[in-house]
């Protein structure tokens, strides 16, 4: 944690002196640089989170509660960012109530992760299909977009934290793997299927119990 802190400490200075200076630039020019420093600075920050939850998982704080109600409230959080791309996010509305335990924080950010990388991988105009039903004592929780197939070679590596997925449009940053670590932190799994048709699958399953 020593070394996580001494980097983020300059990261976090970094991203508040460009708001900061933000908040009093008018120039337009100006203003696009501030606000990439700003982001990247935050993308920085946010990367050593994620290294951090490989280093060391947080300790779960499991509860029973409705996998369905946390698909919606991520699916809210993501739509305004999904409609500037033109791509609709829909949850199947034949999915039933399902109870899981587990954190239910810990398990929103996987469900985030990998939806988000659905809608990075479709870049503008498609569909993410989010479907949750029981399988063998399991929940198991589909996410179905319209991006781009996903090569054998990819598919393979597209969990490990160090793989970049760039030539599929996928596996940039830590999204998915942070997704699978959580995941199997909770006894769970996480795979993906490509469909010749293109797309893909991505099946997250949890312990009902």
């Amino acid at each position: 944690y020593g070394a996580s802190h001494e980097i983020n400490n300059p990261l976090a200075n970094i991203a508040a002196r460009a708001q900061t200076l933000l908040a009093g630039e008018a120039e337009p020019g100006k203003r696009k640089m501030l606000e990439a420093i700003h982001r990247q600075a935050m993308r920085a920050h946010e990367m050593i989170s994620d290294l951090m939850l490989f280093a060391r998982p947080p300790r779960l704080e499991k509860a029973g509660f409705d996998i369905r109600l946390s698909i919606e409230r991520v699916l809210e959080e993501l739509r305004p960012f999904a409609e500037e791309r033109s791509i609709q996010l829909n949850l199947n509305e034949t999915s039933l109530p399902l109870t899981v335990v587990a954190d239910r924080v810990q398990v929103e950010v996987a469900l985030k992760s990998v939806i988000q990388n659905s809608i990075d991988a479709i870049g503008q105009g498609g569909v993410v299909l989010v479907d949750a039903e029981r399988r063998t004592g399991q929940a198991a929780i589909t996410v179905r977009d319209t991006g781009p197939g996903i090569p054998l070679g990819v598919r393979e590596h597209i969990f490990d934290p160090f793989f970049s997925g760039r030539e599929a449009g996928r596996g940039l940053g830590f999204g998915l793997s942070k997704c699978w670590r959580i995941v199997t932190e909770h006894g769970g799994s996480i795979h993906v299927e490509s469909p010749p048709t293109g797309g893909a699958i991505f099946t997250l399953k949890l312990p009902i119990g």
